[in-house]
């Protein structure tokens, strides 16, 4: 019902014969315009967090992955989903235990060191494969040993390694 008022006298303000000249402060915002039904108790509890510091938000993270069971994961363990842990009514049948070794997906592409007159084309391969501008490939080269790329395939680090040690440059795979 309200609402409904608001509009009529909206209108009747428009459809009057003088002009109606609204200022800035009159227009209703946007956040005022768009009232949605929330819980009170949550509404309290968003009031509460964002008037917490950066400390006591990371040590409510912390509390609250140790309550619910919530592993910490790493940015890398995105791309291995983790193996499920059998269900406690479910038996387990004993197999003898075998190494099982898996091959390792991701790599890691380091730059280690250069022969020195390998510079200017190691860093105009550097500049090429980050996107950088020349002055930080420079001084990310100058910088060695450091990390070119992460998270790469097989094949992407063994091409990279490869035409870098074409290059001059010492390449480790990690």
């Amino acid at each position: 019902m309200a609402l409904a008022s608001r509009c009529c006298a909206r209108l009747v303000a428009t459809r009057s014969s003088s002009p109606v000249v609204r200022s800035a402060a009159a227009l209703p915002r946007r956040w005022n315009s768009t009232v949605t039904a929330t819980d009170p108790k949550i509404t309290a509890i968003v009031d509460q967090i964002s008037g917490l510091t950066l400390l006591q938000t990371a040590e409510l993270v912390s509390s609250l992955k140790t309550r619910l069971n919530i592993p910490d994961m790493a940015l890398q363990s995105f791309a291995a989903a983790p193996t499920a842990a059998p269900g406690a009514g479910t038996p387990v049948a004993e197999e003898p235990e075998e190494e099982v070794v898996q091959e390792k997906t991701m790599f890691n592409v380091k730059l280690s060191s250069f022969e020195a007159s390998a510079k200017p084309k190691i860093i105009k391969e550097v500049k090429s494969l980050l996107g950088l501008s020349l002055v930080d490939s420079k001084k990310f080269v100058e910088s060695a040993p450091k990390i070119l790329k992460e998270g790469l395939s097989k094949e992407e680090a063994e091409k990279i390694q490869k035409t870098l040690q074409d290059l001059g440059a010492k390449i480790e795979l990690e």
